[in-house]
């Protein structure tokens, strides 16, 4: 299996470090609703997850539920995103977070996506956090200055390695009025110091305050996953800021790289411009239920793109990935009972094509194509059970897949024997014995409807 890592800008053999893969992936600021582009990211999360599971690999996952310390900009600047959220919606951030987890979680069932074995809050790993601050601080690569611990990425010469960033071009367009008293100013905050007002604030060795995003990330991770582990995923955007953040802090506490391979999901567009909850041009799962289009068709739409390719989103687009994956659960349908046999062989060139797609870094696309093709065999019980195999990585539920109730095969046992017998002398070219069969199922009250992959049979209208 190989997989891209940003960090080396790199296609990679994935080698875990021990049996187990243990992954980590960044999770939702529950203060709002999941938006599809969110939503993207997470079947790539899930579609890993599954690849790896189709290759052998026990997986141990770890995705963190951020209720307290994502500020309003990823850089540190603006108020809490959740104490935003409780003032707005007059409700405590604890009920705001408990409200759009369970929604969070909801959408993930709705989707397929399975649930990391670890879903840790925030809230609930704060002495974690003080206590990863305090290694930083006594290491001597965090300061203390009026509003709270700060990381000083001058100590830690690798700095921006993960993005490629220009520190000093940084330093020369930053803002002066941010923050004077920090170093540098891409040095980000560890701990802020919490007003008396602010809801959400816990003791510490530098006074009730509350932790920076970043440090949540690492914190977490190290606790479940140990110091060094195999993957970090998330979206694009966090490249630049929260990944680079976590690398720095992490491996200047322990001296370790925090993760092997480091994997993003490029951004959903909308129209071929950015999706944005600012904009007001983002939709979540339930308002596409609402217009008609069930959560696994939105799957479907996501696997015709590469995880790091840009998805523009149009209601075109779901169209259709809606006719089509109705289309492909009616051609598998047609599958389940089919009796033809084919030949092992090539059975074996599908399964072949299948695997060098989904492990040449998740190349979903190329597998559905397989999919695809596979399904235009004819009726095989074989192809139907290959497509289930292949579902445990596409997460289609096409186990559901039957015929629309207008093409379902309506006749007795005796007269699908006669048509049978029928499309196997037609395949044979013997069309004055198919001619005659058909007409025998004629007589006796129903009608075939030949397709390309088999026929159905019902009674006549």
């Amino acid at each position: 299996m190989k997989v891209y890592n940003t960090m080396t800008r790199e296609k990679e053999e994935f080698t875990p470090l021990e049996g187990t893969v243990r992954m980590y992936s960044c999770g939702p600021t529950v203060y709002n609703f999941a938006h599809i582009g969110n939503l993207r990211t997470y079947v790539f999360m899930d579609l890993l997850r599954r690849v790896l599971r189709y290759d052998g690999y026990k997986v141990k996952g770890v995705m963190n539920i951020t209720d307290v310390g994502h500020l309003l900009s990823d850089a540190d600047e603006g108020e809490d995103k959740m104490e935003k959220a409780s003032r707005e919606q007059k409700k405590s951030p604890y009920e705001i977070a408990d409200f759009y987890t369970r929604v969070f979680f909801e959408d993930l069932e709705k989707l397929n996506i399975s649930r990391p074995e670890v879903t840790p809050k925030a809230t609930a790993h704060i002495p974690e956090m003080i206590a990863f601050v305090q290694g930083l601080m006594d290491k001597g690569f965090a300061y203390e200055i009026e509003d709270g611990i700060y990381f000083d990425i001058g100590k830690f010469p690798d700095y921006g390695r993960l993005s490629r960033a220009d520190l000093e071009e940084q330093r020369a367009g930053a803002r002066v009025d941010v923050n004077s008293q920090k170093r540098h100013p891409a040095d980000f905050a560890l701990w802020k110091k919490a007003p008396k007002e602010h809801i959400m604030q816990w003791e510490s060795p530098w006074g009730m305050g509350y932790p920076g995003w970043h440090i949540e990330c690492s914190a977490m991770s190290r606790k479940y996953l140990g110091d060094t582990f195999d993957i970090h995923t998330g979206g694009v955007d966090h490249i630049p800021i929260h990944h680079e953040n976590e690398i720095a802090q992490s491996e200047a506490l322990t001296g370790k790289e925090p993760a092997r391979y480091w994997m993003h999901g490029e951004f959903m567009l909308v129209d071929n411009g950015k999706m944005s909850k600012k904009l007001g041009n983002t939709y979540t799962l339930s308002q596409l239920e609402e217009k008609g289009y069930p959560p696994l068709v939105f799957r479907y739409f996501c696997l015709n793109a590469h995880y790091r390719k840009k998805l523009n989103f149009t209601f075109e687009g779901m169209d259709a990935a809606k006719t089509s994956y109705e289309r492909l659960l009616a051609a598998l349908a047609a599958h389940r009972e089919g009796r033809e046999v084919i030949p092992e062989q090539k059975m074996e060139e599908y399964r072949r094509q299948f695997r060098e797609a989904v492990d040449d870094d998740l190349n979903l696309p190329l597998a559905l194509g397989v999919l695809w093709t596979m399904v235009k065999e004819p009726r095989s019980g074989q192809i139907w059970k290959q497509a289930l195999d292949f579902d445990r990585v596409f997460g289609l539920s096409l186990d559901r897949a039957e015929l629309p109730q207008s093409e379902k095969e309506e006749a007795p046992p005796e007269i699908l024997a006669l048509c049978e017998r029928r499309w196997q002398a037609k395949k044979q070219k013997n069309f004055a014995l198919a001619d005659s069969l058909r007409a025998e199922v004629e007589a006796a009250g129903y009608e075939i409807a030949d397709r390309a992959d088999g026929f159905s049979v019902r009674p006549k209208a």
